[in-house]
């Protein structure tokens, strides 16, 4: 009778005495699928099972404890091996099994016989009648281990018997290596049957895989199941090199990869396309692969193929091996001349093929025994990357290597200060050391100039800033021999990063002042001129002579000063005005190398400067598309929130988008900024700016004061008094006015006033007169807002004329003069409407519907009184005084009398005396 079968005991019940099953782990449900074989088998129907699955995953090992357990279960049990080495000799895979069947005692068959000699058909028959006698005594068990590696005529021996033993009580089991190519003329199939059972043993769980490393269930077991692909042999070979701290995917295995190299060899081409593999890694394209390995392309396809089919390597564009643990070991195996060699060659397929430079520089760290000049500029541009991405080990890693390599002075100190860079983020003191290296190494002043310049451009701000500026002071020491000529560049952006990196006032700048007399070269006394012209802006006293310095600055093509993000952002906000300065400024900035500074996007500076003009404009549509696409740029960079150029980009969208009456984006921009670690960076006030205006328009006005405040009091710590740069205080002052606090909006009205004045430039003080004209009353307001317009239709700033025209015709309109209201906000509609500015749109188009209401002759009188007319005429009628009726209305003293004279001209009377008798008489009229 049948027994069930236990997959952890698979055969009970059996009379003859059970041995415990062998332990194969992860292997349970193999078993009990094979075990479940046996019934039928005993019961005299043939069955068969194909056992498949990678070098190294068990097959073997599993044939032989299903051999063990049918032996248990009284199956007569014969096993044969195919060999690499016995595949060319004819029968002897049927000779293994022909010894297993011959009864003991018995004379065995000659292997003469086996082979045919005589006749195939008789040596065929004679291999059969072996199979028949033995399943006459009992249920028999043929295993064929690596039926792959038989001999064309054992194979043929097996295809003979399958369809004979139907119905006798015979279970086969072969294993083959998958995707092996078939051998001579007999496919598996015809071998093992037309329907056998097939298995394929795929790679061990992170459980079986822990049981095996003796390792708890867990991320190390994790790691060497992932490194290894569960492969039980692989695993086995790892766990010896499983020291305390080691990283599997890291590990390796000289012997593997011996064995594994040697299995490739009876494949043409697969030894050499396995070692370019193994090199090449994840850059393993067909083409790098065929070259590498110095074969031909068709070749070389064919010899993927194989390797696909046997899983050495991935079924994917980029067939790389399989698991990292074969690839560390083919490396191990590898001689290291041999390794660094190949990895050189690598390298230079990878650069000429336009690879990233991360890649290539992967392959030139390994390439450590030979020279590779052109791989320096390579490991510099990785180690950049890597800093800026956080990774500065691997920066330093890149930048020592770049060391081993024969350099000119200028070079090696180039390296040397990048690598101190490096450094300084894990190790500030070995930091120091290679700056004092590197100005040791000095021999070429103008170069060591030069590199220290780039040096501050490259390093956005905070510690890395204090970096550049210690290590820029002891090179300007070293060159001071050198003249003013020499050091002045230098010194010029040695100061300009001390400003932008100072959280307190910048330095003295007049510290400079007596090294300016004898400079004589022109790129010396532009950058003098660039330092003046900031000075003048941060004075805040004269728009003149800070577009003066500039012009100066800009009238040479070295624009490295207009790079740093401390003087690009000053001095665009100056220049936004001056068309023809933000074009040369452009021209300058718009340069064919790569920006020093990694988060900023090539091409990055003169977008951002033309759309700081374009924002100037009050083209506000044309402004935000430069702002947005040059943020996805950043984005891509991760500079949007570290950069400074990337957060002064951000808070100019934001206040584009807030005039846009984008509120929605504007806070999600907003929210993803990091106000805390900008703490440090002057954009940060611009940023707090766009915050307070944001806030102000979309109903937190308490908030968006405070934020108008604080960045006005940075302004101030910076020893900012540049009235253009922020105009803060103008709305700070509207704030104030919704809040109620009329005192503070009048202080913030003049100061802003004075310093506008005092710098003269049309738009902030056209900005400060609107301001003016809604702190003040009456006739001083209209004649602010007046003087506002005047002195804005000078300048560019169409958005702020069309505020200062909202807010006159508001005022017209208020005093009765609705005739010069309709035509001042029809102007303001249509100038805001231009600009895009929504929000500002809507509000004058109201208040232009109101004037245009109030211009409308009141139905009930036949003097052609208007509504406001009316309504103040029956209300002094009725005995109120010229205050009580401005109080009731919210009008000024000044407006009441306007309207009040308005009617007593249209009744025809002197005055208030006759109102009441002229309004009833008006009445009766309509009535009659």
């Amino acid at each position: 009778m049948d027994t069930e079968v236990n997959p952890e005991n698979p055969v009970s019940g059996a009379s003859v005495p059970k041995r415990p099953a062998p332990r194969l782990p992860g292997r349970a449900p193999a078993l009990s699928r094979l075990t479940r074989l046996f019934p039928a088998a005993r019961g005299g129907r043939a069955a068969s099972a194909v056992l498949v699955g990678e070098f190294g995953m068990g097959k073997s090992a599993t044939l032989h404890t299903v051999a063990a357990l049918a032996a248990d279960a009284g199956f007569t049990v014969a096993i044969a091996t195919g060999s690499r080495l016995e595949s060319h000799l004819p029968g002897g895979l049927a000779r293994q099994l022909a010894d297993a069947l011959s009864e003991p005692g018995a004379p065995r068959p000659r292997t003469a016989e086996l082979c045919g000699p005589a006749g195939e058909s008789e040596a065929l028959e004679l291999f059969f009648g072996l199979v028949r006698e033995a399943a006459g005594r009992g249920p028999l068990f043929l295993g064929i281990d690596n039926v792959h590696l038989a001999d064309a005529w054992s194979m043929r021996c097996l295809a003979y018997i399958r369809n004979r033993v139907l119905d006798l009580p015979v279970l086969i089991l072969l294993t083959a290596l998958t995707g092996h190519p078939p051998h001579h003329e007999v496919a598996l199939l015809e071998m093992a049957g037309c329907t056998p059972a097939s298995i394929t043993l795929n790679g061990l769980g992170d459980a079986a895989a822990a049981e095996i490393l003796g390792l708890a269930p867990g991320e190390l077991a994790t790691a060497c199941r992932e490194a290894t692909g569960g492969n039980p042999y692989l695993l086995q070979a790892l766990r010896p090199r499983l020291l305390p701290g080691a990283d599997p995917h890291e590990l390796g295995s000289s012997l593997i990869g011996q064995v594994l190299h040697t299995r490739m060899q009876e494949f043409p081409h697969a030894a050499e396309i396995l070692h370019a593999a193994a090199i090449l890694g994840e850059d393993a394209g067909f083409d790098l692969l065929a070259q590498l390995a110095g074969v031909d392309e068709l070749d070389a396809l064919q010899a993927i193929d194989t390797m696909v089919r046997l899983h050495v390597l991935t079924n994917s564009n980029q067939p790389s091996l399989t698991y990292s643990f074969v690839r560390n070991s083919l490396l191990k195996d590898m001689p290291q001349t041999t390794r660094a060699v190949n990895h050189g060659r690598a390298a230079k397929l990878l650069s000429e093929t336009g690879a990233p430079v991360e890649r290539v520089a992967a392959h030139l760290l390994e390439a450590t025994s030979i020279r590779i000049p052109w791989g320096v500029d390579v490991l510099r541009l990785s180690a950049r990357d890597a800093v800026f991405s956080g990774r500065p080990e691997l920066a330093a890693r890149h930048l020592r290597r770049a060391l081993a390599e024969r350099l000119t002075s200028g070079r090696r100190v180039a390296v040397l200060l990048q690598l101190a860079h490096a450094e300084f983020q894990v190790d500030p003191q070995a930091a120091a050391k290679r700056v004092r290296e590197a100005v040791d190494t000095i021999s070429n002043r103008e170069t060591a100039a030069f590199i220290a310049s780039a040096m501050l451009l490259s390093l956005c701000g905070g510690q890395d800033a204090r970096l550049g500026i210690s290590a820029a002071g002891q090179i300007a020491a070293r060159l001071d021999a050198g003249g003013p000529d020499a050091v002045w560049p230098l010194l010029c952006m040695t100061y300009l990063a001390e400003a932008g990196s100072r959280r307190g006032p910048p330095p003295e700048f007049r510290d400079f002042e007596e090294q300016w007399a004898p400079l004589t070269d022109p790129a010396a006394q532009r950058s003098r001129s660039a330092l003046l012209a900031l000075d003048a802006v941060r004075s805040g006293e004269s728009a003149q002579d800070a577009l003066g310095h500039f012009t100066d600055a800009l009238s040479g093509d070295d624009g490295e000063l207009f790079e740093q993000h401390y003087f690009f952002t000053l001095a665009t906000a100056v220049l936004a005005d001056e068309p023809a300065h933000v074009d040369r400024l452009c021209r300058v900035l718009d340069v064919e190398r790569e920006p020093w500074d990694v988060h900023v996007p090539h091409g990055a500076l003169p977008t951002l400067a033309r759309g700081i003009a374009l924002q100037a404009s009050g083209d506000l549509q044309r402004a935000s598309v430069h702002f947005e696409s040059l943020l996805r740029r950043f984005d891509e960079r991760g500079g949007t929130t570290t950069c400074p150029v990337g957060v002064l980009c951000a808070a100019r969208l934001v206040e584009c988008w807030v005039d846009l009456g984008r509120f929605e984006a504007a806070t999600s921009l907003l929210d993803r900024m990091d106000f805390v670690a900008s703490q440090g960076l002057f954009t940060h006030t611009y940023l707090l700016y766009a915050r307070g205006r944001l806030r102000a328009a979309t109903g937190y006005t308490r908030f968006g004061f405070e934020d108008l405040l604080s960045c006005g009091r940075r302004l101030a710590h910076h020893g900012m008094r540049f009235p253009g740069f922020v105009p803060w205080r103008a709305h700070a002052a509207r704030a104030a006015l919704a809040l109620g606090q009329a005192d503070d909006a009048a202080r913030l009205a003049e100061e802003d006033s004075n310093a506008a004045a005092r710098w003269g430039a049309a738009r902030p003080l056209g900005t400060a007169l609107t301001t003016l004209g809604l702190v003040r009353e009456d006739d001083e307001a209209e004649r602010a807002l007046t003087k506002a317009i005047t002195t804005l239709r000078t300048s560019p700033a169409r958005l702020q004329l069309a505020t200062a025209l909202t807010e006159l015709g508001s005022l017209q309109a208020r005093h009765g003069q609705s005739e010069k209201a309709i035509e001042t906000l029809r102007q303001a509609v249509e100038l805001s409407e231009h600009c895009g500015a929504r929000p500002l749109a809507r509000r004058a188009a109201e208040e232009l519907r109101s004037a245009r209401r109030a211009l409308t002759p009141a139905k009930d009188n036949e003097h052609g009184l208007t509504r406001q007319e009316n309504r103040i005429a029956v209300m002094a009628a009725q005995g109120l005084t010229n205050r009580e009726i401005a109080t009731a209305l919210h009008l000024t003293r000044r407006t009441v009398e306007l309207h009040l004279s308005g009617a007593y001209r249209k009744l025809g009377i002197p005055g208030r005396a006759e109102l009441g008798g002229a309004l009833a008489k008006s009445h009766r009229a309509d009535a009659r």
